[in-house]
């Protein structure tokens, strides 16, 4: 597994550390903590990067982030351990939790529990304006679509998405800002995204090279929202200088996971932290818009962690007894 730490120490910051998380007893708490994301060039390594270091330097104990394979690897590395936190989308979670992840036919990843809300994952199309390819039904066949890192949620879901709506095509996998400079350079066709908007690798080949941005029909995205455990959604044309007008996609929420067995009042100061600093978290990235308590509605999957659940009910934010980690 292709792994880089992004350590950030905690010492003195813009930010002070909460009088309440100073008041704890933290004999248990980690002396470190390791978040994981996914490739380079997408949304999760900058949302997770910069997240990590805004927890460590308010909490007190150093932390970083680590590139992995995405929501489905995050899931099997939170729940054994190998990392304390991770970030996730809703459907390679349930996938995980019932066991049947590729990545670990079989094993129910069941030691995961529910943090806090992300953002929407939309599924979007990106291809050179110079291919003449401005709608999915347009993808000749055979066409070489990018479809990011193996096992994550663009990987997972994208291929089965496509293969939906009728498009042949041969599967390339590989890091966002790879497949991004793959596509640049007419390797492949087609990359279809699956990630926090604006997506780096995105914005960063807007400004090379002219790029469609491909929508869905309405007759697509029904379709597609019949078939798999997502909803519509609609990219704003501000996202991108390469959007003349919103682009009808569809997506899928994100969430953040930590390992069931972390301590409870570490966990409920980093909760408490993310969720009453809004500000700073769209700072880190503008999908971070969407990372306030009021989604924390769209988690029908994970269970609560005991810590995240205390500040959520404490706020006004009630999360059933059943719907909490034992």
């Amino acid at each position: 597994m292709k792994t880089q730490a992004v350590i950030a120490l905690a010492f003195a910051s813009t930010f002070t550390i909460t009088s309440s998380a100073l008041a704890q007893d933290r004999s248990d708490w980690p002396s470190n903590f390791t978040v994981g994301t996914a490739s380079q060039g997408g949304t999760y390594f900058a949302y997770g990067s910069g997240w990590a270091n805004f927890v460590a330097e308010n909490v007190g104990v150093s932390g970083g982030a680590e590139i992995t394979g995405g929501p489905m690897q995050n899931m099997a590395l939170v729940h054994t351990g190998d990392l304390k936190f991770g970030l996730t989308t809703l459907g390679p979670a349930q996938e995980s939790i019932d066991g049947s992840s590729p990545l670990a036919p079989g094993m129910k990843m069941d030691n995961v529990c529910a943090m806090f809300p992300m953002y929407e994952t939309p599924f979007s199309v990106t291809a050179l304006s110079s291919s003449g390819i401005t709608s999915i039904s347009g993808i000749p066949d055979g066409a070489t679509i990018g479809f990011g890192p193996a096992g994550s949620t663009s990987d997972t879901y994208f291929p089965r998405i496509m293969e939906t709506l009728g498009v042949d095509f041969e599967r390339r996998n590989g890091s966002w800002s790879d497949l991004g400079g793959q596509l640049q350079d007419g390797l492949i066709d087609v990359v279809a995204f699956a990630a926090g908007i604006p997506i780096p690798a995105v914005s960063q080949l807007e400004v090379q090279t002219d790029v469609n941005i491909i929508g869905m029909t309405d007759e697509e995205a029904k379709k597609v929202t019949e078939e798999f455990p997502v909803s519509e959604f609609t990219i704003p044309a501000s996202t991108y200088q390469s959007l003349d007008e919103p682009s009808r996609v569809v997506s899928m929420w994100n969430f953040s996971i930590v390992n069931c067995d972390m301590p409870e009042s570490f966990v409920y100061e980093i909760t408490k932290l993310t969720m009453e600093n809004n500000d700073k978290m769209v700072s880190i990235h503008k999908a971070a818009q969407n990372s306030i308590p009021e989604n924390y509605t769209k988690n029908n999957v994970l269970p609560w962690h005991p810590g995240a659940a205390r500040w959520f009910n404490e706020n006004g934010y009630p999360i059933e007894e059943a719907n909490i980690a034992q």
